[in-house]
């Protein structure tokens, strides 16, 4: 859970630039090695037409709207640079723009981006037919406004279940979708991979988040300014940027498909993030450094939201964890201990799972499923107790809810 006045992306030994965005001030951010400030090291001239305008398109976007972080301005950048190589990728990074309220600038990114990815494709309440009959071979980048609209509650997310289900199997290429059409009623198949940015209030389901590069918005403080966004007088200018992306990028994409980054997460965040670091490694110069900081920085945080608000099981299994270590991590713990401290912590949801908070019987129900169960064992004094063996847990620990890869061997 984020506490008052605190970053989100943000470590306590490496802490992200204060995202006060004032316009025609981009500097004072730090190096990303954590040396001194941007300004204060004499301006080098940029390694490539690449890192040149990936920079232009960052200072464009901090024009217009804050973000959490210095790493989120990174992701966004490197996101709409990415849509314009879509056919090298083998996977769709979606951008998930959410924040807890009306007011935190998640339109006008969306706006911002409009205008400098490839091939927009916005929509609001297109039905899932109409959307993935406008996906081809050279997929369009699909936008997405007001996306709690479609998912904001159970009932409505049912409704538009086949569109989550589109937005799922386009994150992967060669994953289309099946249709009977046409007078004799034969199968199309429809493609469905593309990237998209979806923005709305509150976080969007599970499976589109875990498929995401996640910027959690909020409303600007005072003193946190912003320029209007108009579209007559700023267009223009991040067309001529996206103009200039296409120039550069297009005849890397040979030179893309063929890249395989080293990565600093693993599984389904790698393969998210990879086209982003992809195209950071085509820039080179500082944008390499940049790409794999914001993506370790962003994907541990999310993976650090994921766990708090994730099923009851595996919030369950890392609550038992931090009841081992209270105790010394002993061999075995009596199930009557184990309960007492899952109870008293007012910050879990134990002490109210039930009117007497929780109980064996519910203890033992939410532990099935990882095939972890209680049973008669011997304590300290010869005392018999049912308990649970620390054993039993280190493998459902690993692979549910691992401990944090320590950040000097995170890219190792």
């Amino acid at each position: 859970m984020e506490h008052a006045g605190t970053e989100p992306y943000s470590t306590p030994d490496k802490p992200s630039w204060p995202p006060v965005a004032v316009p025609g001030q981009p500097a004072g951010r730090p190096s990303p090695a954590g040396g001194p400030p941007a300004a204060a090291i004499p301006d080098a001239a940029p390694a490539s037409e690449g890192e040149r305008v990936l920079t232009e398109l960052r200072e464009q976007i901090r024009r217009y709207v804050v973000l959490p972080s210095e790493e989120a301005f990174t992701a966004v950048t490197l996101w709409v640079a990415a849509t314009h190589l879509q056919t090298a990728w083998q996977h769709a990074p979606r951008l998930a723009v959410v924040g807890p309220a009306k007011r935190c600038g998640k339109s006008r990114l969306l706006d911002v981006i409009t205008e400098s990815v490839h091939d927009p494709l916005i929509t609001v309440n297109a039905s899932a037919a109409a959307v993935f009959r406008s996906i081809t071979d050279t997929p369009p980048t699909l936008l997405v406004d007001e996306a709690d609209t479609l998912f904001g509650s159970a009932k409505v997310a049912e409704k538009n279940e086949e569109m989550r289900g589109l937005l799922n199997a386009g994150h992967q290429r060669n994953r289309p979708t099946l249709r009977v059409s046409g007078p004799n009623h034969e199968v199309a198949k429809f493609p469905t991979f593309a990237m998209a940015a979806l923005a709305g209030i509150g976080d969007l389901p599970d499976t589109i988040m875990d498929r995401s590069i996640v910027i959690r918005m909020r409303r600007r403080r005072p003193g946190e300014e912003v320029e209007e966004f108009r579209t007559y007088r700023d267009t223009p200018p991040l067309h001529a940027l996206r103009d200039r992306l296409v120039a550069w990028l297009a005849p890397l994409h040979a030179d893309a498909m063929e890249l395989t980054p080293a990565m600093p997460v693993q599984d389904r965040a790698a393969d998210t993030w990879q086209p982003l670091v992809s195209v950071a490694d085509l820039a080179s110069g500082t944008w390499p450094g940049f790409a794999r900081t914001a993506c370790r920085v962003m994907a541990k945080h999310e993976a650090e939201q994921d766990q708090d608000s994730s099923s009851l099981g595996i919030r369950l299994l890392a609550d038992i964890r931090r009841a081992f270590a209270t105790e010394g991590n002993p061999p075995a713990l009596r199930t009557s201990r184990l309960l007492d401290i899952l109870n008293q912590d007012a910050e879990t949801p134990w002490p109210e799972y039930t009117a007497n908070g929780l109980t064996p019987r519910g203890l033992q129900i939410l532990l099935k499923e990882y095939g972890i169960s209680s049973a008669p064992r011997r304590f300290h004094g010869n005392v018999q107790a049912r308990g649970y063996a620390l054993l039993q847990f280190t493998d459902s620990w690993a692979r549910y809810c691992p401990e944090p890869v320590p950040e000097a061997t995170a890219g190792a």
